[in-house]
């Protein structure tokens, strides 16, 4: 019987309502899906393997997600199924080296130890001048992919001493490498001959000319251009990717792939080059890593992550210029340099807080973090106050009492502890002996 009133009493599965179990299905999917991580650390390596490689295919856009990184290679096999086989490879491989050279596991079931590989093996398919198919090229892949972990804990031993990341660094030293060593007219490794970019403004680019549903359609190319792809389905993926982990990275990502694109007009550059979205993809990096990635997200850093995605423009332009000289791509040197000058400002606005990197996550947990930091800082102060206010009535009240005794050890003994009959007499001087007492302590205290 009160089993059954018990159970009455509590809320049942059935009467939930069907919200609330889609979101609760919705948690599990989104964000950096942590109890599909707990799960898979207790499955084999098989499956933990693929975990890390979906992963590490999503961390290029900062997400860990490995729902994402799936959505993320569809997109990639949509755009061109050699680069994404290569792109896989790299990640399998940069991963297995981090595991073999001792790297951090934590680290390496995120994904930081496979982006860099992915990226490695997409962009040397990109850059092949044997186009798609050249089975060879899986040898110097596998070598640079095995690099991979080299460079990234070299470059994170001087990076941590200013709580900075790598970002996509080894990718950009490692792909330049291997663009300069084999050439356009080596016989096995070909690349395609990188032209000098002067950016010259074309007759026809005029505003007249403008194609509105391309000027469109290059904010989602420029965010699939972060992998080297063109096709605005495969920007629509990975967008549809970023928004399932976190919509104020997918946000950021549209914003500075626009922002990109329009610092392209302004700078009279070529439209087929906008159109393409070789304008957008370091802007759209730029703006995810400070709009709410590495900074806690307010008005104040998404303003400041828009300045930087304008300022990534200008270095793209810059940069892709300076490196046409030596024949080598821009790839992501804009991103690396412009964000990591953002990352070091100094500033005495609350508002602008950049997290350490061992907690850095998601925009939304960040910000998360961030509350329930404030709140228990809150809490300790407030603990800390009341204490302080308690401590001089304590200390005052040690006094009161320290004096109450100095006074009563004044009276003999025998008045107090005797076992013997106190007279009359004695009782009245021990009553006058307290009133003294008492009044002068009244005394003591209100000169205090």
């Amino acid at each position: 019987m009160t089993e059954s009133m018990d159970s009455s009493n509590q809320p049942s599965h059935e009467e939930a309502p069907p919200s609330s179990f889609l979101c609760r299905a919705a948690g599990l999917l989104t964000g950096d899906m942590h109890l599909c991580g707990e799960w898979v650390k207790r499955q084999s390596l098989v499956i933990q393997l693929l975990d890390w490689i979906f992963r590490g295919v999503a961390q290029v856009m900062f997400v860990n997600n490995p729902l994402s990184g799936l959505l993320i290679t569809a997109g990639l096999f949509l755009q061109n199924p050699w680069w994404a086989l290569n792109g896989l490879l790299g990640t399998l491989v940069s991963t297995v080296s981090a595991i073999l050279l001792g790297q951090s596991r934590e680290a390496i079931s995120a994904g930081l130890y496979g982006y860099n590989g992915a990226l490695v093996g997409i962009l040397m398919a990109a850059f092949s001048a044997k186009g798609s198919w050249y089975w060879w090229l899986l040898l110097p892949n596998v070598f640079m992919s095995m690099l991979c972990p080299v460079v990234s804990s070299v470059l994170s031993s001087v990076a941590s001493k200013w709580e900075l990341p790598i970002f996509t660094l080894p990718f950009n030293i490692l792909v330049c490498l291997h663009i300069a060593a084999t050439g356009a007219n080596h016989p096995y490794f070909p690349q395609v001959d990188i032209q000098q970019n002067n950016h010259l403004h074309h007759p026809n680019d005029s505003f007249q000319r403008l194609n509105i549903s391309q000027i469109l359609l290059s904010v989602p190319v420029g965010v699939g251009q972060v992998y080297g792809c063109d096709s605005p389905w495969t920007g629509g993926l990975i967008l549809l990717a970023l928004l399932l982990s976190s919509p104020t990275i997918c946000f950021h990502a549209m914003l500075g792939s626009a922002a990109g694109m329009l610092s392209g007009f302004a700078l009279a550059a070529p439209h087929r080059g906008i159109y393409s979205g070789l304008w957008g993809y370091n802007s759209a990096l730029s703006c995810i890593a400070v709009g709410g990635v590495f900074y806690v997200i307010t008005w104040e850093t998404h303003v400041l992550a828009l300045i930087c995605a304008l300022f990534c423009a200008y270095m793209t332009s810059a940069s892709s210029k300076l490196m046409s000289v030596l024949a080598l791509p821009a790839c992501t040197w804009p991103f690396c340099l412009s964000t990591l000058i953002f990352l070091l400002i100094s500033s005495e606005i609350p508002a602008i807080c950049r997290l350490p990197l061992s907690v850095v996550s998601y925009p939304e947990e960040n910000r998360r973090y961030q509350r329930q930091l404030k709140a228990s800082e809150q809490a300790q102060h407030s603990q800390q106050s009341s204490s302080q206010e308690e401590a001089p009535f304590t200390l005052h009240s040690e006094k009161l009492m320290l004096r109450l005794q100095l006074l009563i050890s004044s009276v003999k003994p025998t008045f107090i502890f005797s076992h013997v009959p106190l007279s009359a007499g004695v009782s009245v001087e021990l009553v006058t002996v307290l009133t003294g007492a008492f009044f002068t302590l009244h005394y003591v205290t209100r000169d205090e």
